[in-house]
């Protein structure tokens, strides 16, 4: 297309955007285990939610498989962030094999909360979503019957528990601020005496891109949500921009997938990316708006982010 005759738009970038600490150590701790046991590393699940970052490490040695049973033994196997039931890591011992647990911490905070409220004789309620390996991974530090899952308001009117039994409840780390909000009121109103986390289960990068994702959907006729259709915090982001009021909001894995039908005759087109999706994709989509506009480009900054999370001491780089 002639430069002279492409329209005008302008994409309203969001940050904080894409990566998280947690993600950002988890990654790490693949490639250091590349470099310091070398090729293959087996992962189980995918590491993170991202099917670029997956492509990438697997083309330096990494070899991702669902279950432990596929690792040959003795072979070294890194645990995803989203965290494993506590039968996994049994699993790895029983077999010989070297694992390291790239769970983020965030995750196992949660992780910790679940085992204390146990410890002290509380049936646990679990807010999230059924079948995510976090709420698979949370549920299996307990006993079977110890955690009750719920995923909407109108679940809490349906739990069954007992006269009386001491309650708590715990949440995923990567769900909507606004919609766990509105559960949290719900379990209170009908069990007063429910006991909370201390610190807010949600981490800090889920909420502070959905702020984030607020912020832009106001000044955007569009919202592009870089992510992957499994990522959970990249699905609650679309579902926050049209919540905020941008009804045209679409996931998209790569600049490829955009709908570019849709966006005819829009004129501002807001960008952000999930805690598992990279800088380069971002940059990739604005490349693709850069083919066929005439690009002007804002940034909405609502939070800065200095979180880093240490590796495990077993892939520390020794001091000089």
């Amino acid at each position: 297309m002639n430069a002279a005759a492409r329209p005008s738009i302008t994409l309203v970038l969001a940050a904080p955007r894409g990566f998280c600490a947690g993600v950002d150590r988890a990654i790490q701790i693949v490639e250091r285990a590349l470099e310091r046991f070398g090729a293959p590393v087996y992962v189980r699940h995918e590491i993170v939610h991202n099917r670029f970052v997956v492509d990438s490490l697997a083309a330096k040695g990494a070899v991702f498989v669902d279950e432990l049973d596929e690792v040959p033994p003795g072979a070294h196997v890194v645990f995803s962030a989203h965290g494993v039931p506590k039968s996994v890591p049994a699993d790895a011992q029983a077999r010989a094999l070297s694992y390291l647990d790239a769970t983020c911490p965030l995750v196992s905070k949660v992780h910790r909360e679940a085992e204390r409220h146990h410890r002290e004789g509380r049936r646990i309620i679990l807010i999230g979503h059924a079948g995510h390996p976090e709420v698979i991974g949370t549920m299996g530090q307990l006993p079977a019957d110890a955690v009750l899952l719920i995923e909407t308001v109108a679940d809490v009117d349906t739990l069954v528990v007992r006269a009386g039994e001491p309650l708590a409840y715990i949440t995923q780390t990567t769900l909507s601020v606004d919609d766990t909000a509105e559960i949290i009121a719900a379990l209170r109103q009908r069990f007063p005496q429910i006991e909370g986390p201390k610190k807010e289960d949600i981490c800090y990068a889920t909420t502070n891109r959905q702020a984030a994702v607020k912020a832009i959907a106001s000044d955007s006729e569009a919202v592009l949500v870089i992510g992957a259709p499994n990522s959970s915090n990249s699905l609650r982001l679309v579902e926050v921009a049209k919540r905020a009021g941008c009804r045209q909001a679409q996931l998209v894995q790569r600049a490829a997938d955009i709908d570019w039908t849709a966006l005819d005759g829009i004129r501002s087109v807001g960008i952000t990316a999930g805690a598992s999706a990279p800088e380069v994709l971002v940059e990739e989509v604005i490349d693709a708006f850069r083919q066929r506009f005439d690009v002007t480009l804002r940034e909405i900054e609502t939070a800065t982010e200095s979180v880093q999370f240490k590796l495990p001491a077993a892939l520390e780089i020794p001091a000089a």
